[in-house]
């Protein structure tokens, strides 16, 4: 955003959203605190060209030196697909549960999989289905009567 359009706020708004991801995260094993560091490494590089002074400070906590002229974090482009999609099951519009499936699952195995958890079940049970709305990869909305 600083690069293309100039725009620090909506720059400022994505480094947050990774900062808020890194603040839920509770994942204490190995890997995940890895992760979690390169992630906080990540922040402090991008806010350099906005904070140049405090973020020098929190890299030298690091253990390391002169962010200045260091290398910008490279995009893993592997990263950024998923090997899972949580999609959000309704009845009538509202949240009655959630299913893990592969990205681009069939619709009818999505349908499948919604139907078939037990809290959607409740809400089903013994009525008529009109309308399955299915958006791939994230809702599955069952519209029932009765």
């Amino acid at each position: 955003d600083i690069e293309r359009r100039y725009t620090f706020n909506t720059a400022i708004a994505a480094i947050m959203e990774l900062v808020n991801a890194l603040s839920r995260s509770n994942d204490e094993s190995p890997q995940g605190r890895a992760v979690q560091r390169e992630g906080w490494r990540a922040v402090v590089t991008m806010l350099c060209p906005i904070a140049p002074h405090i973020t020098e400070e929190l890299w030298q906590e690091f253990g390391e030196a002169d962010l200045i002229n260091g290398p910008w974090p490279e995009v893993d482009e592997s990263a950024l697909v998923a090997d899972k999609v949580t999609i959000v099951v309704q009845v009538n519009g509202k949240v009655r549960g959630r299913i893990e499936t592969a990205p681009g699952t069939p619709r009818e195995d999505v349908e499948e999989q919604a139907r078939s958890d037990n809290n959607v079940q409740r809400f089903i049970d013994g009525k008529t289905i009109r309308k399955v709305i299915v958006i791939p990869d994230k809702l599955v909305n069952i519209v029932v009567a009765g």
